[in-house]
């Protein structure tokens, strides 16, 4: 006689099904929209994954979200200051958007507004059975911004999205397709106020020719746990330059699933993760190159204090199509007390025989021959230890090349380290 033994639930686990019954008829769909959402549920009704699950490995995601707070209806986030004055502002307060006037060249949806007519049904398919952070999304997201740059334009304006809360659950999409030749900056806020869980899920699809700069900067609250996943597909000779700081939530998963199907195309992931208290930071990459002459460089650095940990997985897959590639993957952590721990995967699978590819990891203190050099000329040594992370970070955040942009980010750095230094 054969026996099925159903998995026991956990806390969380029930109350991502409790919601999902109790919201499923308000959120917006069609009929497809609405299969996809069940077949999503269904994905996390089998349990969230554990280390047993090679991609969530280091982030045994049953045993660390352990709280999911009720939806709230009655909260009003209020927005936040733009990072970079004369920002575009579009914000997205407990999963809800609100209009925007959209500057020429630039075409904006609320995200509710279509996905009942069936025109983004096909952006909520998850990648697989393991896609937990899609399918949360999938099941729950209510409201966001389908965003279309034309053709040629190139928008000076950075425009900004940001998604705040305060408290309970937020869930939202962004859908942005950038034209042929178009140049544009995006800078994605995700903070508030609470304990709260949130899933951000955003797709980015280049055009051949477009460039485009795309800034998240996560800074939730130490209460809060942070499910995001950026995706993005990048035609014949565009780029892409991603920059990504953490610095803050208590439980953080942000991946990003890349593709460069067109020739010439170009990437590059620049990250800065700050981690203290008792933070779980997890930054998880998975790069297709898929066509020939595609460059990719990958640069990622880490600070970790108190009892943080931190994960950075890294996967680089070259097609047998794609010749001549050139990838490069780096991640580098300084940990400054001795409970803090950083975990490093970087991972190369090439298919193709005519590449340069290559990787690598360090996870080291600070140097105390350089802090003992700087003590000795008279330098505190809160303020030594603080010269030498900032040298340590310059690199990654200068290299954004724009002088607004990275004198708001080394402040948000200078702010970090006066509280855990």
């Amino acid at each position: 006689m054969n026996m099925h033994t159903e998995t026991q639930l956990t806390p969380a686990e029930s109350a991502l099904a409790d919601a999902f019954a109790k919201r499923l008829s308000d959120l917006p769909g069609d009929e497809a929209v609405t299969l996809q959402r069940d077949a999503a549920m269904q994905i996390l009704k089998r349990g969230l994954p554990t280390r047993k699950v090679e991609s969530w490995h280091y982030t045994d995601l049953r045993r660390l979200l352990n709280v999911v707070p009720d939806f709230d209806r009655t909260g009003a986030p209020e927005a936040v200051p733009v990072l970079i004055d004369g920002s575009l502002r579009m914000v997205v307060a407990n999963g809800r958007a609100e209009a925007v006037k959209a500057p020429e060249g630039v075409t904006v949806d609320r995200y509710s507004k279509l996905l009942p007519k069936g025109e983004l049904s096909g952006g909520l398919a998850t990648y697989d059975g393991d896609d937990t952070v899609g399918a949360i999304n999938t099941a729950l997201v209510s409201d966001g911004y389908s965003i279309a740059v034309a053709d040629g334009a190139e928008i000076e304006q950075p425009i900004e999205l940001q998604n705040v809360h305060d408290g309970g659950q937020s869930h939202t999409r962004l859908a942005i397709t950038v034209g042929k030749g178009a140049k544009v900056t995006f800078v994605e806020r995700q903070t508030g106020k609470g304990a709260a869980l949130v899933s951000s899920v955003g797709s980015l699809k280049i055009a051949d020719g477009a460039d485009v700069r795309y800034v998240i900067l996560q800074e939730q609250p130490d209460d809060v746990s942070h499910l995001g996943q950026f995706q993005a597909e990048i035609a014949e000779k565009a780029n892409l330059s991603l920059f990504i700081m953490n610095v803050g939530g208590k439980l953080v998963r942000q991946e990003v699933r890349v593709e460069m199907p067109g020739e010439g195309g170009h990437f590059e992931l620049r990250g800065v993760n700050l981690l203290a208290g008792t933070t779980h930071n997890d930054v998880t990459m998975v790069l297709d190159h898929s066509a020939p002459d595609t460059t990719s460089t990958e640069l990622i650095r880490n600070i970790v204090t108190d009892k943080a940990h931190g994960v950075f997985q890294g996967q680089i897959r070259v097609a047998r199509e794609a010749q001549k590639t050139d990838a490069k993957m780096s991640c580098n952590t300084l940990v400054l007390s001795d409970e803090g721990e950083f975990s490093v995967k970087p991972e190369l699978e090439i298919f193709a025989d005519d590449v340069a590819c290559g990787h690598g990891a360090t996870v080291a203190e600070i140097d105390h021959a350089h802090l003992f050099y700087l003590m000795a000329r008279g330098i505190p040594e809160k303020e030594a230890r603080g010269l030498l992370v900032k040298a340590f970070l310059a690199e990654v955040i200068e290299e954004l090349d724009d002088e607004t942009l990275v004198a708001v980010l080394e402040q948000r750095l200078e702010d970090w380290f006066e509280q855990h230094g």
